[in-house]
């Protein structure tokens, strides 16, 4: 069994494959927002499923970790706090594809979704798993039902319930995306965090090496980007050159 510092070593591990798989997808997707590659090339296919199985499982492991954080008691402190970092880079990440890239800026993306969620989430705390999962299984399949044209536009895309949104980048509304964390907030509720007890008594320096991304995921998120994009610029730059 492996707890580190109060931490499952385990579902660091998981962030940080989560955190690899993503930075691998927005890696590829880079060249198409510089030009490098024709519009159109990342998205649909494998590229939507991948970007959709990354996002669900970074929700469902927020999930999983509220449990872990407050299943046993409700933290306001760490928690408020946390959720207050959450909404100040989700802005920063709208503020800045506003500049960078204004006819698809981030209106409602992945950080917005995780602290909103994280919020709904906090209803379902005390709730039996039976019931959380019950009700992730309606966001996830009866939810789209009500969709409707009245909910279309940018103030309402945070639903997910429109029949149309701007161009964005990046884009998890309400729906159904609610349904991974209220997923991974009844694997905790259902004793989830016993199955997650593995791996040596003693983890070693390859061990933590592994869990350091998944216990810095969000920092790493803010960064990743930037260096990415700057990577695939320069190398174009550089094969140009030759």
């Amino acid at each position: 069994m492996i707890i580190t510092k109060g931490r499952l070593i385990a579902v660091d591990w998981m962030r940080t494959l989560a955190f690899v798989a993503m930075a691998i997808f927005h890696f590829g997707r880079d060249f198409e927002v510089l030009g490098l590659v024709p519009p159109g090339t990342t998205f649909g296919g494998l590229w939507d499923i991948s970007a959709r199985t990354i996002a669900g499982s970074f929700l469902f492991l927020v999930g999983f970790s509220l449990w872990l954080a407050h299943g046993s008691r409700f933290r306001a402190r760490s928690y408020f706090k946390r959720l207050a970092v959450l909404i100040v880079a989700a802005a920063g990440v709208s503020l800045a594809t506003y500049f960078a890239v204004p006819g698809a800026w981030v209106r409602f993306g992945i950080l917005h979704s995780i602290a909103l969620t994280s919020l709904i989430g906090l209803l379902f705390l005390r709730a039996h798993w039976v019931v959380t999962l019950a009700a992730a299984a309606a966001v996830f399949w009866l939810a789209p039902m009500l969709r409707t044209p009245a909910l279309d536009g940018a103030w309402w895309m945070w639903t997910g319930l429109g029949t149309w949104v701007p161009p964005s980048i990046d884009y998890e509304p309400l729906v159904p995306w609610l349904a991974p964390l209220l997923a991974g907030l009844a694997f905790g509720q259902a004793g989830g965090g016993r199955l997650m007890q593995w791996g040596p008594n003693q983890p070693g320096q390859l061990a933590e090496a592994l869990a350091w991304p998944g216990r810095h995921a969000l920092s790493l998120y803010l960064i990743h980007q930037p260096i990415l994009i700057a990577v695939v610029f320069s190398g174009a730059w550089v094969w140009r050159q030759m």
